[in-house]
């Protein structure tokens, strides 16, 4: 049977004997975790006479000798030659020093996993019987895999004396858009705050029932939690020790008000941190085949808020061809965008696609120009969610035809 132990090995003496392509794996990650690492060994591995050199690790050259464990804390035997190896493990062992052997089939008094570290948390994994490192790595890696699809439990069983705030991305929609990260966090949560998009509705269904989730969405027009509020929320939430997670659809910082609600953190002295998400602004359009920037016709893009003021900057952006112009909340303020961009002389005949409901069941993508960009709207009856893409790679035939046109029905 093994036992298992979690070894802090900052500021320890550690022997290396053997300086192959083995010791220079094991080499790294020592020095990763803080240990004072020397080495006897013959001759040194390309690698590990790099690692030698980069952190002024002491090296003896020649073969092992008992005395070299002296004031060791931990051996670590990977000479390539079995009979070595086994000398070392049997001389740690009278001295009573840990040691690993990494000769096939064989192993010291201590193992090392292969482990990984998930938030605050570290997974490691051995064989029982004998040394299988591949085996053990298989393992690692799968369970790490699990944290991608939020199925591990993360959760800590027993209270912080302080809590934190994660203002995360949750992408456009689907759950397996979401970075690992975000899946990690939400696992850990005490607390979800979440928006009305995003995959809110898909993660929440996964959480432990003990998990508190309060819905904050907003609609257009309404606001039943306003965003003061919301800061209210998170920073209570989190200066009562628990594990706060704001869930946003798309990206926390692109018009998700992550700025405001990082501001209130900080200001509470909360501890704070961002996770990115893929920002509907580019994966809508590409979901319905458009790319924002494209060889040739499109060199950059402008993201605008269709709630806000039309700018100089916007108008600029629509006047210019090779800019792709990308509205975001921009449904209700159509009619006032078209006019002030053909007043502007952007050209009617510039393309422009309305992208509704992206990476769900319910997408539905409409091609039209500026000029009958108000009137198609009104025949296909746009609604929100909806990304509105103007430029030159909206036009129909660029990557992908759309059979679900208006130009191509009323054609």
């Amino acid at each position: 049977m093994t036992v298992m132990l979690g070894i802090d090995l900052a500021g320890r003496d550690v022997l290396m004997v053997g300086g192959g392509a083995v010791a220079a794996r094991r080499l790294r990650r020592f020095l990763e975790e803080g240990a004072c690492v020397r080495l006897v060994a013959p001759a040194l591995h390309p690698d590990t006479a790099l690692l030698v050199e980069r952190f002024g690790l002491a090296w003896r050259p020649g073969r092992f000798r008992g005395s070299d464990v002296t004031g060791a804390w931990l051996v670590h035997a990977a000479t390539g030659d079995a009979r070595v190896d086994r000398e070392v493990a049997e001389r740690c062992e009278r001295k009573r020093i840990l040691c690993i052997n990494a000769s096939d089939g064989a192993h010291g008094s201590t193992r090392l996993t292969a482990q990984a570290e998930v938030g605050d948390v570290t997974v490691a994994v051995t064989s029982t019987v004998g040394a299988d490192p591949r085996r053990s790595v298989a393992v690692r890696d799968a369970i790490v895999d699990l944290v991608g699809e939020g199925r591990l439990p993360l959760r800590r069983r027993r209270a912080g004396r302080s809590g934190r705030v994660d203002l995360v991305g949750g992408g456009p929609g689907p759950a397996d858009l979401m970075t690992v990260r975000a899946r990690r966090l939400i696992a850990e949560a005490d607390v979800v705050v979440t928006d009305r998009l995003g995959p809110a509705a898909e993660i929440v269904r996964g959480l432990d029932p003990d998990v508190e989730v309060i819905d904050v969405g907003k609609v257009p027009g309404r606001h039943p939690v306003p965003q003061e509020e919301i800061n209210r929320i998170i920073v209570e939430r989190a200066a009562g020790g628990r594990r706060v997670v704001r869930l946003k659809g798309g990206d926390p910082f692109v018009f998700g008000r992550g700025g405001e609600e990082m501001q209130a953190c900080l200001a509470a002295g909360i501890p704070v941190e961002i996770t990115p998400g893929v920002s509907s602004a580019i994966a809508v359009p590409q979901a319905a085949g458009i790319p924002v920037t494209h060889r040739g016709t499109a060199a950059a893009f402008h993201v605008v808020n269709g709630q806000g003021r039309i700018g100089e900057g916007t108008l600029a952006a629509l006047a210019d061809a090779t800019v792709t112009t990308v509205v975001l909340m921009g449904v209700a303020a159509l009619d006032r965008l078209v006019a002030a961009a053909l007043a502007h002389g952007v050209p009617a005949d510039r393309p422009m696609a309305f992208v509704e409901s992206g990476h769900t069941a319910q997408q539905r993508t409409t091609r039209t120009t500026l000029g009958r960009a108000v009137a198609d709207a009104q025949v296909v009856g746009l609604r929100n969610p909806a990304v509105i893409v103007i430029g030159e790679v909206a036009a129909e035939t660029l990557l992908l035809p759309s059979s679900d046109s208006i130009g191509a029905v009323l054609a």
